[in-house]
């Protein structure tokens, strides 16, 4: 990955974090690696875990950041939130799946984040 679409991801995802903590998640750790790979953000939603995927976009040329999700990112995210529920020794009984999407302008302000719950 080169470091342009680097940029723009860990802007995303600051973004993302500083939006759902005014929403009242609590974040317990961003940039979970393991061997099969990375979720960006685990949270807290009241009584429920939450994987969260970011999803940064600076023009709908492509698409919107959540259109950006192929089946396959799917399972994998799917994987890796079963993967750190194992190596945590977790067993919680709430959990989902969201992705935020974040939306820049041309100058880098974010024209739209939106917390898309349940999203795979």
């Amino acid at each position: 990955m080169n470091n342009y679409r680097k940029s723009i991801g860990a802007l995303g995802e600051r973004l993302a974090v500083a939006h759902l903590k005014k929403l009242k998640y609590k974040i317990i750790e961003t940039n979970f690696r393991c061997s099969i790979g990375e979720i960006d953000i685990i949270a807290q939603d009241r009584d429920c875990l939450v994987f969260i995927e970011v999803k940064t976009r600076r023009s709908s040329n492509v698409g919107t950041p959540e259109d950006s999700l192929t089946s396959i990112k799917k399972r994998r995210l799917t994987s890796l939130a079963l993967a750190y529920l194992q190596c945590h020794n977790i067993s919680p009984t709430n959990w989902r799946l969201d992705v935020v999407a974040v939306e820049l302008d041309q100058d880098y302000i974010p024209s739209r984040i939106e917390v898309i719950k349940n999203a795979i």
